[in-house]
């Protein structure tokens, strides 16, 4: 996560600079979005045979020559190189989003939206030391931002020896082997719909602005120094309420932080559209990282209610290949759609899916209340 935060505060930038066009500044972003999707797939599956802990083992050794080679090309002025170094570090993401999945399968079934929580939670250390150290480091090495991912490179050696130390078990043969319902069916539940419409939607609004923002900042005279501030709290307000969401989705239940997460969403719009100071800025991203920790923990929770075990690897897998497919999208469109259409329309945009959404979780919420005395 701290890599993360850190890459998405330098990417654009690093981009534009290697390529000295502000059009191809999120390409590299982009890319790795695109193969952490592309990951999703091979990755649920591989782990599904050889368990988790080895899965993130491959994953760590593919960050650190993902860190290695972006190093290498900023110091080399490789636009390129920059590119293939994001495509690693995506795959290694590819692996590492299934650690939320990991938790909830190795705590009791009750605790699952809290597993999933703490885990995330995380995320509050990397909003700190994600932004700082690309500040901190900037200079290092020579070229700008080149010894920020060479500190990457450590830090994902890191990551390989505590997947070393993963007691997770590995998948039962029964669970390597059967296949369960198809996937037609799962996928034809309205709660597996929403599960994944809401994570999908939460990502991508979020990824899309989030992206757009040091661009935006930028342009309106701001300093690195600024955009570091904004992306750094941004980041907290992602994971911080990652230490309550859990209880507040056993104690509320998930269609209520669902929709509070799409209501805080659309709050970030009204912030951009009301002005354009830092604090502005702040504000906006605030509430977006909000947003997004309720929408993203809330869809991971109802997603895992609706398949059995055995069905979990091509569940989770479809799951984050639209949710990352998405991300994928709106990281790569953002520079554009910022350079075509301006940040008023950006934001404008995104109001017809989270209204979608909205209303999706409304009318499944009905649905559900409808259902319950026929089950009891």
């Amino acid at each position: 996560m701290t890599g993360t935060s850190l890459m998405v505060s330098t990417s654009a930038l690093v981009g534009r600079d290697l390529s000295e066009r502000a059009l191809l500044a999120t390409i590299p972003l982009g890319l790795q979005f695109l193969f952490m999707t592309l990951a999703a797939t091979p990755a649920s599956l591989l782990m599904q045979r050889v368990g988790r802990g080895k899965g993130f083992m491959v994953a760590a050794v593919l960050g650190m020559a993902g860190a290695a080679t972006a190093t290498w090309s900023i110091m080399a002025g490789s636009y390129i190189g920059f590119c293939v170094g994001s495509m690693l570090l995506g795959t290694f993401n590819g692996f590492g989003q299934f650690y939320r999945f990991a938790a909830v399968e190795a705590v009791p079934s009750d605790y699952g939206s809290r597993a999933i929580s703490w885990v995330l939670a995380g995320g509050i250390v990397a909003g700190f030391l994600g932004p700082n150290i690309a500040a901190w480091t900037r200079p290092l090495l020579g070229a700008e931002f080149a010894g920020s991912y060479g500190v990457l490179i450590a830090m994902y050696a890191v990551s390989l020896i505590a997947a070393a130390a993963l007691t997770i078990p590995v998948p039962s043969a029964e669970e390597r082997e059967s296949r369960g319902r198809p996937l037609a069916e799962i996928v034809g539940q309205p709660r597996f719909l929403l599960a994944v419409a809401a994570a999908t939607v939460g990502y991508g609004v979020m990824n899309l602005l989030m992206v757009a923002t040091p661009l935006a900042m930028e342009s309106r005279g701001y300093g690195f120094e600024d955009t570091a501030f904004v992306i750094q709290w941004h980041v907290v307000a992602m994971f911080l309420p990652s230490f309550f969401t859990g209880n507040l989705i056993k104690r509320l239940g998930v269609f209520t932080v669902l929709g509070a997460g799409a209501l805080l969403a659309l709050a970030t719009v009204a912030v951009n559209l009301s002005g354009e100071t830092p604090w502005h800025f702040w504000a906006a991203l605030v509430c977006l990282g909000a947003g997004w920790n309720f929408l993203f923990i809330g869809g991971t929770t109802l997603l895992t209610e609706t398949y059995a075990p055995e069905e979990r690897a091509k569940c989770q897998a479809l799951n984050d290949v639209v949710v990352f497919g998405t991300v994928t999208l709106t990281a790569l469109g953002s520079g554009v759609l910022f350079e075509g259409l301006g940040w008023r329309w950006m934001n404008l945009a995104t109001l017809a899916p989270l209204a979608a959404v909205l209303a999706g979780i409304v009318l499944v919420r009905l649905r559900h209340a409808q259902a319950q005395p026929a089950t009891s």
